[in-house]
């Protein structure tokens, strides 16, 4: 009995999450997808582009585009602190894109146990949703981003 418990405990898997704020909620984006956390930096505007895009930014002789992860949310504007982060996300097969946040706060380990993932065949409004899953940390909880839906064109309506 006691070999059986350890061993499904040791079956848990775990995933690193990057713990950011944006206004007072706390996201995770699993570790895997962030290439570079970089400080705020001159953005160029780009004419033409959805309004969550800021602009590109230059980082090691690379272009890499910057969307502004609260206006795509559909939250207002802030200003940038010295604590607002551009964190560079790298999905499979797509090119770098930077994701503005107001903090990037600590890497949390959650294990399979600790995440509950929204089902994704529930009805859901037409409104866009950023979030896959929910993950229970200490006392908190940390809403963890589905960076396929944040990177997507569509807009939060």
């Amino acid at each position: 009995m006691n070999e059986l418990m350890l061993k499904n405990d040791a079956e848990l898997e775990s995933i690193q999450f990057i713990v950011i704020r944006i206004g007072d909620e706390q996201y995770g984006i699993d570790i895997k997808y962030v290439d570079n956390i970089v400080r705020m930096q001159k953005i160029t505007r780009v004419p033409d582009v959805q309004s969550y895009f800021e602009g590109v930014i230059n980082l090691r002789g690379e272009v890499v585009p910057v969307m502004n992860l609260r206006r795509k949310a559909g939250l207002p504007d802030v200003e940038y602190t010295k604590d607002t982060r551009i964190i560079i996300i790298k999905l499979e097969n797509n090119a770098p894109i930077g994701i503005v946040v107001d903090a990037v706060k600590e890497v949390v380990t959650l294990t399979s146990d600790q995440i509950e993932y929204s089902s994704k065949g529930a009805a859901r409004s037409t409104q866009v949703t950023f979030i896959n899953g929910i993950g229970k940390c200490n006392d908190s909880l940390i809403s963890l981003l589905d960076l396929n839906a944040v990177i997507s064109e569509k807009e939060a309506s």
